[in-house]
């Protein structure tokens, strides 16, 4: 669970390559495109030309290099050539990397095109949520403030938190403990230590927070059909607070 320096500046490396895959994205997602398209640049990107590896692909038999959630998509969207960004829409875009054998994992948003005011909030609102969380963490805090942060902005907004998925431990292995959820009450939980490196990942929905899984085994969809939202960072605890990993150097 605690990291050494030298396996932090490992994923440091790992965080900052895929900081650079989504700055190749920003210009990339557009109206036209589908996201199977998507799915294949990053792929050849990250193997090309950051000679690392897309680490969802095969993970768990999952079959893409990234996740697409489109609009009423919560998580884990999985891309088709069928699948094609038309104006108005809103996607997440979730992706993995390995590199010298420790993993980053980051999500971001995406508006195509003209969206509408409401959904524009969402997504910036969702973002905001996030940070609300990293903000927390510095050593001595409990995992229960970040969700508590996090649950407060979303629910003074007038959106709902997800509560089927949530952050995770990661390091050599995707998934690893503890566990970090998007809801809480402050004071409680795990105290975090300097050196863990964890993703805080909260979904906001624009209506009930119940969802739903489709027959495809992956894609879970709003139960209400309502707009879901998610960003995601890795972030490591310091001494003193903490550090984003995968932070791109323009955002």
């Amino acid at each position: 669970m605690i990291k050494t320096p030298q396996q932090l500046a490992l994923m440091r490396e790992s965080g900052r390559l895929l900081a650079q895959v989504f700055s190749m994205l920003d210009g990339f997602v557009a109206a036209g495109r589908s996201t199977l398209e998507l799915d294949n640049a990053v792929e050849t990107f990250i193997r090309q030309v950051l000679q690392a590896r897309p680490a969802s692909l095969g993970q768990y038999d999952y079959p893409f290099s990234i996740n697409t959630s489109i609009n009423e998509v919560v998580c884990h969207g999985m891309p088709s050539a069928k699948q094609i960004l038309k104006d108005g829409d809103i996607i997440n875009i979730d992706i993995t990397l390995e590199k010298g054998g420790f993993i980053a994992d980051s999500s971001k948003m995406y508006m195509i095109g003209t969206v509408t005011p409401k959904a524009r909030r969402l997504v910036e609102m969702t973002f905001e949520a996030m940070w609300a969380g990293i903000r927390q963490v510095k050593p001595g805090a409990r995992l229960g403030d970040i969700g508590h942060a996090i649950q407060c902005h979303a629910q003074a907004n007038g959106y709902s938190v997800v509560r089927e998925y949530c952050g995770h431990g990661i390091g050599r292995d995707m998934h690893e403990e503890p566990q970090i959820l998007h809801f809480g009450n402050p004071g409680t939980g795990l105290e975090l230590r300097e050196g863990m490196v964890f993703t805080i990942e909260p979904m906001l929905n624009q209506g009930s927070a119940k969802v739903r899984s489709l027959k495809d085994g992956w894609t879970v969809v709003t139960r209400d059909n309502s707009l879901s939202a998610q960003w995601e960072h890795t972030v490591a605890v310091t001494a003193d607070g903490f550090e984003v990993l995968t932070l791109q150097p323009t955002a």
